[in-house]
């Protein structure tokens, strides 16, 4: 077994090839129980403190802004509840974020009562919340001064991937800083990479939201041209999903769009917010997004129809309107 400097361990050198060749496999980092508290409790959030209990073993302290549902955590999961961000990050070795939006972000870091006023130096602040790529570096910039370490690492996965412990996470920041804080991560990742400095993790994310605007619009169109042709869907899926057209949102979506049903699942609303940030840094990057600002649009008709909490895959019902 090899260890990395702060003895989690890395990986196992196997040499069980035929040819003697060393191969090597990836193993999961392994915390040690860590204090860490979790500032959010939202639909992602909840779940994802809950696994740092269940799964990680960590002493959990957690704050919302509705303290009812803060309480509704703690009784489920045994960890304790704080009254304000700051008081939440006293003390901590970790404190992890999920919030809204940019201005949501701020106001629990550095507003009145925010958790940079009550973390204490050398512990780990990692934002979860889909941000902007400026608020991720202008928090990092704010922590360097006041002594701690920040990590962007927005997530990817939905609910479900929340739920079920399975997120992809994506991470911005200081190589040190990112290597202590993955093993807290893996309590509800699958997977976790950094990608580079401050605002990475936001970009890398920008990116997956990118691609699956238009990955959604074009199953939606695909399932829409099928009934139009008088195709059987589910054998189509069936079929072209064996091949170059499989994605993750055909196999996971098929079914609920063809049927109609869009009421769980990523809100419009939601993405329409997370669009939004790919188009403003596009403006600032130079980068040409011509389908995803079309989708945007597309999802402007939904919200329309009454779909702000629709899926994301309600893109078909405007094309069936």
């Amino acid at each position: 077994m090899i260890y990395s400097e702060n003895r989690y361990p890395l990986f196992r050198i196997m040499l069980d090839s035929p040819s003697g060749e060393v191969n090597r496999r990836q193993e999961p980092k392994v915390a040690h129980m860590a204090k860490v508290a979790f500032i959010g409790l939202g639909i992602m959030g909840f779940p994802m403190a809950g696994h740092l209990v269940k799964k990680g073993g960590h002493e959990v302290t957690v704050y919302n802004r509705t303290s009812a549902k803060a309480q509704q955590w703690a009784e489920k999961f045994g960890g304790r509840t704080a009254p304000t961000p700051k008081a939440a990050a006293e003390g901590q070795d970790f404190v992890m974020c999920c919030v809204g939006n940019d201005n949501d972000l701020r106001a629990v870091t550095i507003g009145p009562d925010g958790a940079f006023s009550g973390i204490k130096k050398g512990a780990t602040f990692v934002d979860h919340t889909t941000a902007s790529a400026e608020v991720a570096r202008e928090l990092d910039a704010e922590a360097k001064k006041r002594g701690f370490n920040f990590v962007d690492a927005p997530v990817s996965g939905g609910q479900a991937g929340a739920e079920n412990g399975v997120l992809t996470v994506m991470c911005g920041g200081d190589g040190a800083a990112y290597a202590g804080a993955e093993p807290i991560i893996s309590a509800y990742a699958r997977m976790c990479k950094l990608l580079g400095p401050a605002g990475s993790g936001q970009l890398t994310k920008m990116v997956n939201q990118i691609c699956i605007a238009g990955l959604v619009q074009g199953l939606s169109e695909g399932i829409h041209f099928a009934k139009k042709s008088g195709l059987d869907v589910h054998a189509v899926i069936d079929t072209i999903s064996k091949g170059a057209a499989q994605s993750w949102q055909m196999e996971n979506r098929y079914k609920t769009m063809n049927e109609g049903k869009y009421d769980f699942g990523f809100a419009v609303e939601w993405m329409r917010k997370d669009l939004s940030i790919c188009i403003a840094e596009a403006r600032r990057n130079g980068a040409t997004l011509p389908v995803t600002a079309l989708v945007d649009q597309f999802y402007a008709e939904v919200e329309k129809l009454g779909g702000k909490r629709w899926d994301t895959s309600s893109l078909l019902a405007r094309l069936e309107k």
